[in-house]
């Protein structure tokens, strides 16, 4: 009986600790792109792109799914910390870079940095709002700083 109460405690502090985590991170959740809101210097936008946040582990992972500008499919994930160290990009994404590194800024901010063979080649700012309702992205090239795209996203 000991035993079997020790293991319903040990599952409850799990399920607190998971929902703690997901609670301090206000990305979490499923986001559709607001093509109205949304605007792109430079490069052709999507026409539709979905991007889900959620714990894995210590870790966070983003799973995006969509439709490229010319109709093509666009499926590309990466799972970080948000230490600054470069992560690896997998799948088909709408830009050239093959890791991601993010740092957190605040509760409601982050920086990232996309590479193509350790080299940056592009910056993007990630803001929630404090409703936690909508989340953007702003992103510039740095090979080519014409390229320009504020991303705006809806919390499902």
């Amino acid at each position: 009986m000991k035993r079997a109460l020790g293991y319903v405690g040990i599952v409850v502090l799990a399920v607190l600790a998971a929902a703690q985590v997901a609670a301090a991170n206000p990305l979490f959740g499923t986001w559709k792109l607001n093509l109205a809101k949304s605007k792109y210097t430079g490069m052709p936008i999507p026409k539709e792109m979905t991007r889900t946040v959620e714990a894995d582990g210590d870790s966070v992972k983003y799973t995006n799914t969509g439709i490229a500008a010319d109709g093509s499919p666009i499926s590309f994930g990466f799972t970080v910390k948000y230490d600054g160290k470069d992560y690896p990009i997998t799948g088909k994404a709408p830009f050239d870079a093959d890791t991601i590194a993010i740092k957190r800024v605040n509760d409601y901010t982050y920086e990232a940095v996309l590479k193509k063979g350790g080299q940056a080649v592009g910056n993007t700012k990630v803001t929630v709002s404090k409703d936690g309702k909508i989340t953007t992205l702003t992103g510039t090239g740095l090979a080519d700083p014409t390229k320009k795209s504020v991303t705006v996203y809806d919390k499902q």
